[in-house]
């Protein structure tokens, strides 16, 4: 997967949104609180800290606010999704600075996860918008995998999460996937596509949702997802 392909076109999808007419203080009610200035300023400041964070090696950099105009809000938002491909348009096996000690610590890993960073809040910013899109399924199964390889063993290990004390499967029904999270065999199954798997993990969805199956004791899945399993 061309990770920074796609990172160049969901940040330019984001930035469409940000029109001359846009009410900033529109709601975003997948992420709290925030209205959509906060979601741009958000992204923005993420991607410059990204750009500093492989330029500089050093993850301290302070957010700097937003503008609040419509329109100086989308100029700033374009340099700095700018300034973030450029940051990752070298050789992906180049050393950077990571907010884990993970491997790899690379300019790849930052392009895979600022990719699945600026699709969640693509999402997060048409649903606002009252235009959610799924994702395309094999970006949806490589966020998933994303979840379960980097963020959930995360959590626990920042004390923010627990172990899960059982196994749950996790089955995208249209890629064709599998993830298997938790000790031994799984007690429970959940089922259904890539993109609705992928906006429950990050609680974009409830796990009650009608888009999903489930199988087995769902009680004790329902207990193994309930982590939390990202930030």
């Amino acid at each position: 997967m061309d990770h920074l392909a796609v990172l160049r076109a969901k940040l330019i999808e984001f930035g469409a949104l940000i029109t001359a007419d846009l009410d900033l203080s529109e709601p975003v009610p997948s992420c709290g609180d925030w209205t959509f200035l906060d979601l741009a300023d958000h992204l923005g400041n993420g991607n410059m800290w990204v750009v500093v964070g492989v330029r500089e090696g050093r993850g301290d950099r302070q957010d700097e606010p937003a503008p609040k105009d419509p329109v100086r809000l989308r100029d700033w938002y374009d340099d700095t999704a700018s300034a973030l491909v450029a940051a990752l348009s070298v050789d992906p096996e180049t050393p950077a600075w990571t907010f884990t000690s993970q491997l790899p610590r690379t300019v790849g890993f930052w392009r895979r996860r600022r990719m699945h960073e600026t699709l969640m809040h693509l999402w997060d910013g048409q649903n606002a918008l009252g235009t959610p899109e799924p994702f395309a399924p094999d970006l949806a199964a490589d966020g998933i995998a994303e979840v379960f390889e980097l963020f959930a063993p995360r959590m626990i290990k920042r004390g923010l999460a627990v172990e899960p004390d059982t196994a749950i499967g996790i089955h995208a029904t249209d890629t064709g996937d599998s993830w298997t999270y938790g000790p031994a065999e799984p007690a429970a199954r959940l089922s259904g596509t890539a993109s609705d798997l992928l906006l429950a993990l990050w609680g974009r969805k409830p796990l009650s949702d009608p888009a999903l199956t489930w199988s087995g004791d769902r009680k004790a899945g329902e207990r193994a997802l309930s982590g939390p399993l990202v930030p």
